[in-house]
Order: C-alpha cells, then structure tokens, then sequence
C-alpha cells in the first residue's frame, strides 16, 4: 500500500538496505519496513552451500581421467561480495533482479578445474586414481590462496573427492591387469604353500633319514661290539686250541718217546730172549731128541701125554697095522675140554 512493504530475512542471509546510495540498515536475518520506489535491498546467502562437479582431466600418461566431488563454501564477507556481484532483489523481495547469484558457484568450479588440471597433469593414471585425498587437498589449499576466491568474500569450508574414475576401456583394461596381478599372487601364494609343503616334507624325510642313520649306527656299533667281542672269543679259543696243539703235541712227543723206550725195552728183551734161547739150544745140541721130550712131559696133563702119545704113533703109522680106541676114553678126553670151557665162561 502506497509502496510500503515489509521484509523478513533468514539468518542466513545478510540483509542490506540501500537510499539514496548509502546504507540505512544491515545485518543477517534482518525483518522490518522499507518504501520500495527509493530503497534497494541487498541479499546476500551467508548460510554454507555444495558446489558438484565433474570434469575430465588429461594424466601425465595422456590418459583421461574423470573427477568427480564437490566444494563446500560461504560467503564470509558479505559486503565484499554485494561489491563484486549483484545480490540487489526485485520490487517484490524475494527475486534477484541478475543471475549473478547463481553464477557465483559457476566462478568457483572454473578455479576448481584449473587447480585440478594443474595437479593431474604431473600424475600418472594409476598415481591419479589413488591420489583422491592429495588432489581434495592441492584444491582446498589453492582456492583460499586465490586472489579471485579473496575478491569474492567466500570462505572455501572443504573440498572432497568421491571418485577418481578412468574411462570405462581403461578401467576395463586395469581390471584385467589387477586381475591378473591377483591371480599371479594366488599362483606365487600356491607355489608357496607347495613348496612350504615340500620343505616341511624334505624336513620331516631328513629327519626320517637322520633317525634311520642313527638306527643302522647304533646297529653298526653293536654288530661291531658283537664281532670284537666274537673276535675275542674266537682269540681266546684260537689261544686255547693252540695251547691244546702245544700240549698235544708235547703228549705226541712224550707218547714217541714212550713208543721209543718201550720199542728199546722190547727189543732189549727180545735180545736177552733170543740170547736166553740161543743158551739153551747150545746147551741141547747133543742131546737125543727122547730125552728131551721126556723133559717137557714132565708135569703135563694126562691129556696132554695123549696127545703127545697120539704123536708119536702117528710119526710111527706105517709100521702099526691096526689101532683100537676105546670110547670111554674119547669122551673122557671130549670131557674135560668142555669142563674147562663152561669154566671159563662163568670167570667172565
């Protein structure tokens, strides 16, 4: 009504009121009456705001790589702001009359990509892919350095990198390479364990050998304990039997020389026998044969004078015509042979 209007601001947003080109009045969520034909206000948003992003970059490598995230930020100097853009509202109090309000974010990317730009050029694709932490923070360091950014009256809160992306063939083409890197892991891991595998069996067939060698040892050392002691043994019978040999042999010798004195003994009496004989034949040369078996029948048996009666008829046969013998005299002389031999068996 007749140009007077009334105006409530947010606290976020510092309210200015100009006239006549001076300032009547300002500050954040400032609400009061103002005449619209000769007052100017001036909102500018002091409240934090997200500016997204996403651009391409060229890594030192001529790979492309895509960036993506966001800045966060304010206007901290609201009057130096209200100087550079215009945040001058409609006659209805709630529109700009210029979009440079929504241009601001637009001024604040441009400086983001060139200090993107700067960083990615120095690196490769891999080092850029991981380097998200190191680009958010060589951006947030260059956007409060900025002379521009200053100019502006913005207070750069943060930057933040959600993903560093390469083209989708260059990504396929890393994926198969840290595909294959994992699978050669996994084969070098395999071959690891099956060597593993191997040493702790070569181990466990050492130390198999090592106890079988400790084994056949201690069975050498005992074989050998049993031949020296065999050895001794067979030292000591070979001692003794040579002592034996010693000793018959010293038996042998005394054995030849009893052989040899009893040889010089018989002889000696064979000697004194046949001289004894000889005496005896000297002595009866001479004598009529009669005489001298009437000598040798003196003091033999009655069978014996038979018998040598029986000599002499048969030395005697050719001049006897006939010879008669009475039985009982034949077994008298059968008899007394028997006798004796019946005798004889009963000593033994």
């Amino acid at each position: 009504m007749f140009g007077i209007r009334f105006i409530k601001a947010q606290p976020t947003t510092y309210l200015m009121k100009y006239r006549a080109g001076a300032v009547t009045q300002e500050g954040a969520g400032l609400s009061g009456f103002y005449y619209s034909p000769v007052t100017s206000l001036v909102a500018v948003p002091i409240g934090s705001r997200d500016a997204a992003f996403i651009f391409e970059q060229i890594a030192r490598d001529f790979q492309a790589v895509t960036i993506q995230g966001h800045v966060t930020y304010r206007i901290g100097d609201p009057k130096r702001a209200a100087a550079m853009l215009n945040f001058t509202l409609k006659k209805d109090g709630k529109n700009y009359e210029s979009d440079d309000p929504e241009r601001l974010p637009l001024r604040i990317l441009g400086t983001v990509e060139v200090l993107a730009q700067q960083v990615v050029k120095d690196l490769t694709l891999k080092e850029a892919l991981q380097a998200s932490d190191r680009i958010a923070d060589i951006i947030a360091t260059g956007l409060k350095s900025r002379a521009d950014i200053a100019s502006l009256g913005l207070e750069i809160l943060g930057v933040s990198i959600r993903a560093v992306k390469p083209t989708p063939d260059t990504a396929k083409a890393l994926e198969a390479e840290a595909r294959e890197a994992i699978l050669r892991n996994a084969d070098e891991a395999i071959f690891a364990r099956r060597n593993f595998a191997v040493e702790q069996e070569r181990a466990i067939r050492e130390s198999e050998l090592d106890t079988e060698i400790a084994v056949e040892q201690k069975k050498r050392s005992i074989r050998e304990t049993q031949m020296d002691a065999e050895a001794s043994v067979v030292a000591k019978q070979n001692e003794l039997r040579e002592a034996g040999m010693v000793a018959d042999i010293t038996l042998e010798a005394k054995r030849g020389d009893f052989v040899a004195l009893n040889a010089e003994n018989t002889r000696t009496l064979a000697d004194a026998e046949a001289y004894r004989v000889g005496a005896l034949m000297k002595i009866f040369e001479g004598v009529d044969t009669r005489v001298i078996q009437a000598l040798a029948a003196a003091g033999m048996q009655p069978g014996q004078l038979i018998a040598q009666a029986f000599g002499g008829i048969a030395e005697k046969a050719e001049r006897i015509g006939q010879l008669n013998v009475s039985p009982e005299l034949l077994n008298a002389l059968m008899e007394k042979p028997r006798l004796a031999e019946t005798a004889h068996a009963r000593r033994q």
